[in-house]
């Protein structure tokens, strides 16, 4: 009797503790307040093999939102063995013929791909070594927010200046790959051409404009001033060595865009591109710890000095090179060296975060404009997305976007254990561990006996 009832009272009243060392099976303090706010109830139905790659991670992951979450359902079905389970969640949900996790929120479907939830990222400093992470918390809680948001933020592509477009598929310079990140993250993209309507759209909740070639218009700019002092949300990503006219406007808002090319021969595997894995703590970073992110000849991007205003946007750095990078400003030498005389030694930041706020002191809820500056448009490219480079960008859209739940949900490394042995080490291993550890201790036992005897 004491016994169930122990059982019984246990089974209702009881702690959960982590011994686990996978961060991969732990939920983060985003996504716990994100499950809280969800009246809904939630369901989730895992169509995966066992044999996938990601299923011992995302049942263990998703286990921790059923724990935390007392309405979730989870159900986990083999596509293999469950062949009616699987027709009927095909058809009720109108699901493609690929495994994936499907959640749902009042009536509400939405579809995670398993192709998604594993991602390989380059090593720094080591060519052709890849470390894989797992992106299950970033895509399940990216779904259940968008399941519990009525409106999708409109974020519009700049044109016409031979910018990046989200339409693009080229394997190497295109932006679809990042635009499918976008809507994935509950956002519809759109494109804008200002030389054809003339005004930035009321709905724009962000624009984006992505590695443009020439020149912006007189009227584009004003155009672009007059939306930030609405306060208007702005990416921009520029790359070096080319002109656009926005120089003066980003110098208003206290960012220096440099006519160099940002080098770091320690960071840096084939001499053009840049590995950043330091950035300095901001909402936009702060998950992004120990991973590197790979910009392609950046250009320097740094807080312009100026005296203290009370209106002042305040500028600060997101990722720069190490010490021993600098700004070169003579990229054409084969033989890139540091000169001081012309020169900017490092540590030089190649993306920058402003936010120009109420007056301090004065309590007024009044919503602020920011802006956020990359010094290269390629590390978001479909050729360029490696290492970290998605969720930086992912991050930068929604904190432009006052999207602060889905910050903080970085990619989990999964750690890997290998053992590589030939076959005279594998002969070794047999008979040390079949013939003779179970030998000394038969020959114990005999010793024992004989001793008896």
């Amino acid at each position: 009797a004491l016994f169930g009832m122990t059982v019984y009272l246990s089974s209702r009243h009881f702690s959960r503790r982590h011994w686990s060392r996978n961060p991969a099976a732990h939920l983060s303090g985003r996504t716990r307040q994100l499950l809280e706010d969800t009246a809904a109830d939630i369901r989730i139905s895992v169509l995966l093999r066992p044999g996938h790659e990601a299923y011992r991670s995302t049942i263990r992951l998703l286990q921790e939102y059923a724990a935390a979450t007392p309405g979730l359902a989870l159900e986990a079905i083999d596509p293999d063995r469950d062949l009616a389970r699987t027709e009927g969640l095909v058809r009720r949900y109108n699901l493609p013929p690929a495994e994936g996790v499907v959640f749902e929120i009042g009536g509400r479907h939405r579809l995670v791909p398993a192709d998604s939830l594993i991602e390989r990222l380059p090593l720094l400093n080591r060519s052709g070594a890849t470390r894989r992470v797992f992106r299950g918390e970033q895509l399940f809680s990216s779904a259940i927010y968008a399941l519990t948001r009525a409106d999708r933020p409109a974020v519009l592509f700049l044109q016409g200046h031979g910018e990046r477009s989200p339409e693009d598929f080229d394997r190497r310079s295109g932006y679809s790959r990042i635009a499918a990140r976008l809507r994935d993250d509950n956002l519809d993209l759109e494109l804008l051409n200002l030389g054809e309507t003339k005004t930035i759209p009321g709905h724009c909740a962000l624009l984006v404009i992505a590695g443009p070639v020439r020149e912006f218009a007189p009227f584009e700019i004003a155009q672009l001033r007059d939306y930030l002092d609405r306060k208007g949300r702005l990416l921009l990503l520029l790359d070096a060595r080319t002109p656009t006219g926005l120089e003066p406007l980003l110098l208003d808002w206290g960012v220096l865009l440099g006519g160099d090319v940002v080098v770091d021969e320690t960071r840096t595997l084939g001499g053009r591109e840049l590995y950043v894995s330091g950035y300095n703590p901001h909402p936009i970073t702060g998950p992004l710890d120990h991973l590197a992110s790979v910009f392609h000849l950046p250009r320097s991007v740094r807080p312009q000095p100026a005296p203290p205003e009370a209106d002042k946007p305040f500028v600060l750095p997101l990722a720069s090179c190490s010490a021993a990078g600098w700004a070169e400003f003579d990229p054409d030498d084969p033989a890139l060296h540091f000169d001081p005389r012309v020169d900017i030694a490092g540590p030089v930041p190649v993306a920058v975060a402003v936010e120009r706020g109420p007056v301090p002191g004065v309590h007024v809820q009044i919503r602020p404009t920011r802006l956020v500056v990359f010094g290269d448009s390629d590390f978001a490219a479909n050729g360029g997305l490696m290492g970290a480079n998605a969720d930086l960008f992912l991050n930068a859209a929604n904190w432009l976007l006052d999207r602060q739940e889905l910050l903080a949900l970085p990619p989990r490394t999964l750690d890997e254990i290998q053992v590589v042995l030939d076959a005279r080490q594998l002969r070794r291993l047999f008979l040390a561990v079949v013939v003779c550890l179970p030998g000394l201790v038969a020959a114990a036992g005999l010793w024992v006996a004989w001793r008896r005897r």
